[in-house]
């Protein structure tokens, strides 16, 4: 008689943690609340330095429309080539 309360609250308890795992595992994400790249970080500090960005694939978008590696090629791109290259979003471009 005392194991049908130990499997009653067993499978109450996991059935809301596998809720919880999976709402999380399959919510949408909304990419556009995240913050924008430190640029100024990535920037060299002598203007003969060469930047050395880290081998790191995580897609940023550019409003050009170009897809840069990760978000220190972007930056790099937008202090040697000009401002008009701005952060458009995270992943990749469409």
């Amino acid at each position: 008689m005392a194991a049908f309360p130990c499997m009653t609250i067993f499978f109450l308890v996991s059935s809301t943690l596998a809720q919880i795992v999976f709402s999380e595992i399959f919510k949408p994400h909304d990419y556009s609340k995240w913050p924008m790249p430190p640029c100024k970080m990535y920037y060299p500090l002598d203007p003969l330095y060469d930047a050395n960005c880290p081998e790191v694939t995580a897609y940023v978008c550019a409003t050009n429309g170009h897809t840069y590696k990760n978000e220190c090629f972007l930056c790099v791109d937008q202090w040697e080539f000009g401002p008009h290259i701005k952060f458009d979003k995270y992943g990749k471009c469409d």
